[in-house]
């Protein structure tokens, strides 16, 4: 999900579409999110860890 994130932000960064930088951004930091949940311990969507 992050990586997702980061090839959208670069995308819409490259090609100026607004739209592909705010999603690009949103998924970066709910992956973000996941993976520091996931390596605290907490169960992630059903897991017990996040990668």
């Amino acid at each position: 999900m992050i990586a997702v994130g980061i090839i959208l932000l670069v995308v819409g960064f490259v090609t100026g579409i607004s739209i592909l930088w705010t999603l690009g951004l949103i998924l970066a930091v709910v992956g973000a999110a996941f993976w520091i949940l996931g390596s605290m311990g907490h169960a992630v969507a059903g897991r017990r860890h996040y990668w």
